[in-house]
């Protein structure tokens, strides 16, 4: 008796709290207190109610429901915390947005991890090429670059003996696929990967290590070290400081005559760290336009509103196909702005941004609320930047063909 009443309380909550979801969308959800035990239970807080007008029938959504509590034949894997989870998923993806994703807990906790940029892991940054699991680039001397992975390399299967983990990456989410790779240093992932001039599929065995990466490196190259050369490796919640640290650093140096902004391999981050960056080189001009879409298109100029500390340097900009998103925010911003060259390869073709939101209990949405444009009203989407100066990176040799080309305009 007490077991129906049970059923019966958590199917009325349930279906309250689906309906709010769905309608929402996503935008305003009460969900509270989920968490993956078999004793736990989502305790709901209703903030939306049916729109006027709407019906939505709910029936195949029960049926599907009942049938699992009552044929499935492991009933310790039914889980209603796990069920809500999934249901709230299946939503988001069917947006069909591989950006827009619902994150629970753990998988939230590992998309923190990269914006920290210290984790257990091979060192690869991932995206989609289409609907496609792909690599945007390999960290610089990462176990992923060191096995030998590059841009562009479509992952078609993960495997991890080590979890009983192995699947094809055919409709796996972004945070799905950055959990299987994620795993502790000293054991295995297997990525199965197509490349483009081979007929076959390629399989990589990756030892993780830990994975520290920094925002900036500097070097000094060209004739008596007269060129700074700064690697922007990502745009996270430490590259300002990190960038302004190099920025003093550079102006006490009177014999640089010129910079190499190196953005290959950097697959973006946070928007701001872009604007801040190009802000250094823009003066009083665009540097990103973002376009919202609503009840009505919403557009808004970002500008550089400080003093440009590097505009009276002449600049050369570093690009491949693993420079994405905000790399290629300030890649553009500099071309279409400040007339600097780009040297090397077309680049990936990012041109959505992301709200990260950070919900309770350590749950995350991240959902593509925009899109954006360089200064001259481009939108890199699938597209990419084609470089001024299109040089391969020849990797028979030890020498860096792109670095040296810019090196050899900045000289001349």
């Amino acid at each position: 008796m007490i077991k129906n009443k049970f059923a019966i309380l958590r199917k009325t909550f349930l279906l309250i709290f689906v309906i709010s979801f769905s309608l929402s969308l996503g935008y305003a959800f009460g969900l509270k207190g989920y968490y993956l035990s078999g004793e736990s239970f989502p305790k709901v807080t209703i903030s939306r109610v049916t729109p006027e007008g709407k019906e939505l029938n709910f029936s195949l959504f029960w049926q599907v429901w009942d049938t699992l509590e009552s044929r499935y034949y492991d009933k310790e894997k039914i889980i209603p915390a796990q069920l809500v989870y999934g249901a709230i998923k299946g939503m988001v993806a069917a947006v069909g947005d591989p950006y827009t994703v619902f994150l629970p807990p753990q998988e939230n906790k590992v998309v923190q991890e990269d914006l920290q940029g210290n984790f257990d892991g091979v060192g690869i940054q991932i995206g989609f090429i289409g609907t496609q699991l792909a690599v945007i680039a390999p960290l610089p001397d990462s176990p992923a670059e060191i096995a030998g992975l590059k841009a562009g390399d479509l992952i078609i299967a993960i495997k991890d003996e080590k979890k009983n983990f192995e699947r094809a990456t055919q409709g796996i989410t972004l945070p799905e696929a950055v959990q299987a790779i994620r795993g502790p240093r000293g054991s295995v992932v297997t990525l199965t990967i197509m490349r483009e001039g081979q007929e076959e599929p390629l399989e990589f065995d990756i030892t993780r290590a830990n994975i520290d990466v920094p925002s900036i490196r500097v070097e000094y190259v060209g004739e008596e070290g007269t060129i700074a050369h700064i690697n922007v490796l990502k745009f996270g919640g430490e590259t300002k400081e990190e960038w302004d640290k190099a920025v003093a650093e550079l102006l006490l140096k009177p014999e640089i005559i010129g910079l190499v902004l190196d953005v290959r391999n950097n697959p973006g981050g946070y928007l701001q760290g872009a604007a801040d960056l190009a802000s250094d080189f823009v003066d009083n001009g665009k540097v990103v336009v973002i376009e919202e879409e609503g009840n009505a298109k919403i557009r808004t100029e970002y500008k550089n509103e400080k003093f440009p500390r590097l505009k009276n340097f002449s600049a050369v900009v570093l690009i491949n196909k693993g420079s994405a998103s905000a790399s290629e925010i300030l890649a553009g911003a500099l071309r279409d702005q400040n007339d600097i060259s780009l040297v090397g390869e077309k680049t990936f073709g990012k041109g959505t941004i992301q709200e990260p939101q950070q919900l309770e209990d350590g749950v995350g949405l991240h959902i593509t609320i925009a899109r954006w444009l360089t200064p001259d009203e481009v939108w890199v989407d699938g597209v990419g930047l084609e470089p001024d100066f299109a040089v391969e990176d020849d990797s028979e040799t030890e020498e860096d063909e792109q670095l040296q080309k810019a090196i050899e305009l900045l000289q001349s």
